[in-house]
């Protein structure tokens, strides 16, 4: 089947923006042509890639599909381009990173300022994601890197290299200081309005999979997108949960929450780097992780 690769080009910009009328924009042709273009790849296919409406367009399973091995290769010409244009002086290029919400605020912030500050001219596209998000985006081609919470599930091609620990306390507002004495057990625990994140997380399924493998099942009461929500509803004593100790220190030391202790360990959980070795990678993206690998 001999397909231009212009229609595939076609096809990803107007699947990324959901409009044909955008997608003519940015490739400054007019929307006929674009329109005609999908047509022909339809056709060439053999089945419908979108279904148009009044508010623009949406992807059928068939155009999911195609988008995700599109979108893959459109990231890998643009990695090759940027590459090829100044590689060995770092003087452009793009890096592209997949990280957690507490992988970015933990770690990343300095360390993408003091790549940014070495290398001026190098741009970074970081994706806020969840730990499964940004490793589905690195098996994809879509990021460089990912830079994630542990337990990250990964398996080969991808490895795995931790770059600094992540201790968790469990910790609850005033209206639960009493719990502050004492250790408690997980069942013990387990009967207070809990608060998560949403099960989309892998710290959802770590701490829910902790509790049962204790024999105490685990209902969050509460489940939100961040740990910076889990930590705001805390203070507001609607609930008990788990955050990393760094995020909830000064929060402990203005006495504004109160950590509690459990009778047992939780297992030891870190900010990892999650790489693709079958994936070639930008000297700027070599460069990145020897700056996240230095101590």
């Amino acid at each position: 089947m001999n397909i231009s690769y212009d229609y595939y080009r076609i096809f990803y910009f107007v699947a990324k923006h959901q409009s044909f009328t955008r997608a003519a924009a940015i490739l400054m042709n007019n929307e006929p042509n674009i329109s005609r273009a999908i047509k022909n790849l339809e056709h060439a296919l053999g089945c419908t890639l979108f279904i148009r409406s009044n508010r623009g367009v949406t992807l059928t399973p068939e155009g999911q599909k195609l988008y995700t091995r599109v979108a893959a290769a459109h990231h890998q010409l643009l990695s090759a381009e940027s590459e090829l244009a100044d590689a060995k002086s770092l003087t452009s290029g793009t890096i592209s990173l997949g990280v957690s919400e507490t992988a970015l605020q933990l770690m990343m912030l300095p360390k993408i300022r003091a790549f940014h500050q070495k290398f001026p001219d190098i741009k970074i596209h970081i994706s806020s994601v969840t730990t499964p998000q940004a490793i589905s985006s690195l098996k994809n081609g879509l990021v460089d890197l990912a830079i994630v919470t542990s337990p990250t599930g990964i398996a080969r091609p991808l490895h795995e290299t931790i770059l600094a620990p992540l201790p968790e306390i469990l910790i609850g507002g005033p209206r639960f200081a009493h719990l502050s004495g004492d250790p408690i057990s997980l069942e013990q625990a387990a009967k207070y309005p809990f608060i998560l994140l949403n099960n989309q997380t892998n710290a959802h399924n770590y701490h829910t999979r902790f509790f049962l493998e204790h024999g105490v099942s685990l209902r969050p009461d509460i489940e939100v997108a961040t740990t910076e929500q889990i930590l705001s509803l805390i203070k507001y004593d609607l609930g008990i949960g788990f955050l990393p100790e760094q995020i909830a220190m000064e929060t402990l030391l203005k006495k504004e929450v109160f950590q509690i202790r459990l009778d047992c360990e939780l297992p030891a959980r870190s900010i990892c780097l999650v790489k693709n070795p079958s994936q070639p990678a930008s000297i700027a993206a070599r460069e990145l992780e020897k700056m996240l690998r230095q101590k």
